[in-house]
């Protein structure tokens, strides 16, 4: 496990331990107000392992828990089902997919024909670090910005905390945004350590204490299907539904596709 997985391997057991409700891990309150947080001797005792261990796995140093280990960490942490696969790939037990191949900076020529072919349904291509590779002429409707924003600012993270239009074109832009955070680290894993991610995330950082803040969560969140407001400066109030889907033929990019939501 390389240095920077171990640390953040640490640092999200900490944050899942530290925010954990101790009656759902069946332990009584610590004083009259202390409902959240387990001790790590809480934690190593409910798992299995010893004290020194679990504190060493939280201080990133280079040791290697077991499979069964991280899946008895799990359940004593009540992680999700997508907390815990990322907690096995920060290990090296579920690796990111991988194709070989140079990534892709702007979607191939049939996916965005795809994309064309859809018409009034908004969509739009993300690559692995979620850099926008290709959009529709219904989402450039939807958000002119995306047309018009400098390459290296073509990102949908980065959009998302730094331009002024994407906060005013949705109404829950608060819990939008740390969803995204908590979407997008689900993502990158172990790939945090890659240059392009550290850069981003450095970014981020500095332009917006919104995403500092979030960052520092250590959430995690799958994607999934919902219903979406925007607020559109000419439009009104838009209400879409939001999906997306994986090309079996470019794995490492994510089609993002909004249709009218039912009515009634």
């Amino acid at each position: 496990m390389a240095e920077k997985g171990r640390a953040e391997l640490g640092a999200f057991l900490r944050a899942r331990r530290e925010n954990l409700s101790r009656t759902d891990a069946g332990l009584p309150p610590v004083g009259r107000a202390r409902t959240t947080g387990l001790r790590r001797e809480e934690v190593s005792y409910l798992s299995g392992v010893s004290v020194t261990w679990y504190t060493w796995l939280e201080q990133g140093r280079d040791i290697h828990p077991s499979r069964q280990v991280l899946d008895a960490l799990a359940r004593t942490l009540r992680l999700t089902v997508t907390e815990h696969a990322y907690l096995l790939s920060l290990a090296g037990y579920s690796a990111a997919t991988t194709t070989g191949r140079p990534p892709v900076a702007t979607a191939p020529p049939a996916l965005q024909r795809f994309m064309d072919a859809l018409a009034d349904s908004p969509a739009y291509t993300v690559t692995a670090d979620w850099r926008i590779a290709g959009w529709n002429a219904a989402y450039a409707e939807l958000y002119p910005g995306v047309a018009t924003a400098r390459a290296e600012d073509r990102n949908l993270l980065w959009l998302v905390f730094t331009d002024p239009f994407v906060r005013e074109l949705l109404p829950d832009w608060d819990v939008t945004s740390r969803r995204f955070v908590a979407e997008f680290r689900a993502d990158a894993g172990p790939r945090l350590g890659d240059p392009a991610y550290l850069d981003l995330v450095s970014r981020l950082e500095e332009a917006s204490p919104e995403f500092r803040s979030a960052w520092a969560a250590h959430d995690i969140e799958g994607f999934a299907s919902r219903e979406r407001v925007f607020r559109h400066p000419t439009a009104g109030l838009i209400t879409l539904e939001h999906h997306q889907f994986v090309p079996s033929d470019h794995p490492d990019l994510h089609v993002v596709v909004y249709t009218p939501a039912p009515q009634g």
